[in-house]
């Protein structure tokens, strides 16, 4: 969106500098992002009370009947219309009438290609290939903001990324709402492993990174075609949410403990030092103590590298919402702390692995007199700053770690 605006002769500030037009891009996937957007929609009216307060977005694509309620917005635009954000605010100055333009997004049935490069790094982009979601997990509500799967076409990823190496940038993170069913709405056979086919031929692409997973994707024959492609990295992010068969039921997801460990002995065979990480929600509705027990046997049976531990927060709009057995906050607190300690053992232990070892660091920036980096299986890596080798691939041994790092010395 900053590029089109760019692109239309308009000057960016900061969001706490004093603007003509202030955009919130907000965020709906918990009862507390729709607080915290209405918050910040305040704020930017107070910051300029004659400004044009402009929301877009997921909160207002799920929220579209309440939207008149909140007197700060001047214009209201959908997951749909923030591709044409620049003519839509244009009009609406013009006229000054419809206050909310919000289409249906369970009747987009192509991806909004928004045709710009988006850097976000010095040294990786990420390529969004795909909206929507299918799934309906009873906890999320994504499925209405962000309506049914759309994929990005090959060609259109492509050219996107050859620009990009032509900038100098040598990783790219794939990225979407659920890229597992990339390709699902083309109907000829098209998949994720096609795609990354095609991307990994890119000359002077150096890394690809897969963002979040569905387990399922895992099988024999997508890691027979995956691990030919030699600039994938090994680190995978599967989406868990939880280690008790009963539970990942009532979330309506589609796997069993069982199935999701074959995933994981699949890529810990095909990748040497993969990296597994993983996302578990605590204090699910009906979520006993013997359940969270099973989920916390199940992770330390897994012991994924990293997990991003998430208390369940009710959701409006969604089956969970509407669950009995609530889970007091006090027991969710206490659950999310266990699981948070059970990471932070698992990544030393997997971290205290490379001491000794030499791993391939892709440089990104100075921090506290450190060169720092990441290798392949995103580990942060920091030596001592000598020279500047920013967006530069080097060998490094690794001698020792601290909290934040591992450290070592270009080979």
């Amino acid at each position: 969106m900053i590029q089109k605006f760019k692109e239309a002769g308009y000057k960016i500030v900061e969001f706490e500098e004093i603007a003509d037009i202030y955009i919130i891009n907000t965020c709906t996937v918990t009862n507390i992002s729709d607080k915290k957007s209405r918050q910040i929609l305040r704020r930017a009216k107070h910051l300029n009370k004659d400004a044009l307060v402009v929301a877009v977005g997921c909160y207002v694509q799920v929220a579209k009947e309440n939207l008149e309620k909140i007197e700060e917005i001047d214009l209201a635009l959908g997951t749909s219309e923030k591709n044409e954000i620049v003519s839509n605010i244009e009009k609406y100055i013009a006229n000054n009438t419809e206050k909310s333009r919000v289409s249906d997004v369970m009747h987009q049935n192509n991806f909004l290609d928004f045709g710009a490069v988006t850097y976000t790094e010095k040294t990786r982009a990420v390529i969004k290939v795909q909206d929507g979601c299918d799934r309906f997990c009873s906890y999320c509500i994504i499925p209405y903001a962000r309506g049914r799967v759309r994929s990005r076409k090959i060609e259109s990823i492509i050219q996107e990324i050859e620009q990009i190496v032509q900038k100098g940038i040598k990783e790219v993170v794939i990225t979407g709402i659920h890229i597992a069913s990339y390709g699902k709405d083309f109907k000829d056979g098209t998949s994720l492993i096609n795609l990354l086919e095609e991307i990994n031929k890119i000359e002077g692409l150096k890394r690809i990174r897969l963002g979040s997973i569905e387990p399922t994707l895992i099988t024999d024959e997508f890691i027979k075609r995956l691990t030919k492609l030699d600039k994938i990295c090994n680190h995978f992010h599967l989406s868990l949410q939880s280690g008790c068969d009963e539970t990942l039921k009532r979330m309506s997801r589609r796997y069993t403990t069982q199935e999701f460990e074959g995933c994981v002995n699949i890529l810990r065979k095909a990748y040497t030092d993969v990296a597994l990480t993983t996302d578990v929600i605590v204090g699910f509705p009906g979520e006993t103590e013997k359940e969270f027990n099973t989920t916390y046997e199940f992770l330390n049976k897994i012991k994924f590298y990293q997990m991003h531990v998430f208390k369940y927060s009710p959701r409006m709009g969604t089956k969970a919402a509407v669950m009995g057995n609530q889970v007091p906050g006090e027991e969710k607190e206490k659950r999310s702390k266990m699981l948070l300690e059970l990471s932070s053992k698992n990544e030393e232990e997997y971290k205290e692995k490379f001491i000794g070892k030499t791993v391939e660091v892709l440089f990104e920036e100075k921090e506290n007199n450190k060169l720092v980096g990441h290798t392949s299986n995103y580990l942060k890596v920091g030596v001592d700053f000598k020279e500047n080798l920013e967006n530069e691939i080097k060998q490094v041994l690794i001698k020792d770690l601290d909290e934040e790092m591992l450290l070592g010395e270009i080979n």
